[in-house]
């Protein structure tokens, strides 16, 4: 191997969702392309070898049988999701009882979605600060009382060990790692291959403010959110938001109030004020080419709104918020 290649074993049981598995599979695997080397090595293993049926009934192949007692453990260990529930299936109990046996000789610990739980039976949760998919969070503080269960994010780290919330988050936690382990260009340039729309911080919420609003919307209001966040950086009048949802000024202003409690143009604001926030915390980019991007026009709009809805001025949500390497 490469020198300073770090090893990545994916722990699988059958029923887990393929995405635990696959996407941040690929977020290494691309890493080793954009370094050009074999940075991370990548293998598959069960409690026995094979093939496991995942989710949603698509079958993985070349499963290597999890080795009694290795020689060489591996630098991190992932596990791509396991069974939340009880009893648990007998595979999975023998890759807890695995991971409790040599866990103090892995250098990290991954739990990618409801994996948290295989990490709770092996005693990695206790006294340490975790998360899960937002289904299973109550279940997951009942059944470990002694880890601390929050839901203050996509992925936490504790040190060694680090869980994520549910499939896709596990994307934004390799990506986390491909970032400490790389910078942060190596990272970006990653998510650009794999054409991500956004590379999310760990202190995210899992529903996002757009996402809650989208649920809200219905009939004639169910595209609204998605034109507004597709055209920031345009003029958006009354009358063109109502004319991209069939309705009338006077129509669109009635159901913005009742289903958001806000004016169209205060809905406008608010995605505005949303994606400035993630560009302030995911990004270098200065205060103007956020302002421009995010549709504020100008640096002084931004710095209103702001100070108006969040109490705190641009540059000062940046320097409690940023997620970037100094």
């Amino acid at each position: 191997m490469a020198r300073g290649t770090r090893t990545i074993w994916f722990l699988v049981t059958a029923g887990t969702e393929l995405l635990d598995l696959a996407g941040p599979w690929e977020v290494f695997s691309h890493a080793n392309d954009v370094l050009g080397r074999q940075a991370y090595s990548l293998a598959v293993l069960g409690a026995s070898g094979g093939e496991i049926v995942t989710r949603h009934s698509l079958v993985v192949g070349n499963v290597q049988p999890l080795p009694h007692s290795p020689r060489r453990m591996p630098d991190i260990v992932v596990v791509a999701g396991s069974s939340p529930t009880r009893p648990v299936p007998s595979s999975q109990s023998e890759l807890s009882r695995w991971l409790e046996r040599h866990q103090a000789r892995i250098g990290a610990v991954v739990s990618i979605c409801t994996g948290a739980f295989m990490l709770g039976d092996a005693g990695l949760l206790d006294g340490r600060r975790v998360t899960t998919h937002w289904r299973y969070l109550d279940e997951l503080r009942t059944r470990y009382p002694r880890a601390h269960v929050v839901d203050e994010g996509i992925y936490l780290r504790d040190g060694r060990v680090w869980t994520s919330a549910g499939v896709i988050a596990g994307v934004d936690l390799a990506l986390a790692i491909v970032e400490e382990q790389h910078g942060h260009p190596i990272a970006m340039s990653v998510a650009k291959n794999l054409v991500l729309f956004l590379r999310r911080s760990g202190n995210q919420a899992q529903f996002s403010s757009a996402l809650r609003r989208q649920q809200a919307e219905t009939g004639k209001l169910r595209e609204l959110s998605a034109f507004i966040v597709e055209h920031l950086d345009a003029a958006l009048s009354v009358e063109r938001l109502a004319k991209s949802v069939a309705l009338s000024p006077r129509s669109l202003t009635r159901h913005c109030r009742e289903r958001f409690g806000m004016t169209p143009a205060e809905l406008v604001r608010r995605h505005r004020l949303e994606e400035a926030q993630r560009l302030l915390e995911s990004t270098e980019l200065p205060m103007k080419s956020i302002a421009l991007r995010a549709g504020f026009g100008d640096a002084s709009s931004m710095w209103r709104a702001f100070t108006s809805l969040l109490g705190v001025t641009p540059g000062v949500y940046r320097s409690r918020f940023a997620s970037l390497d100094g």
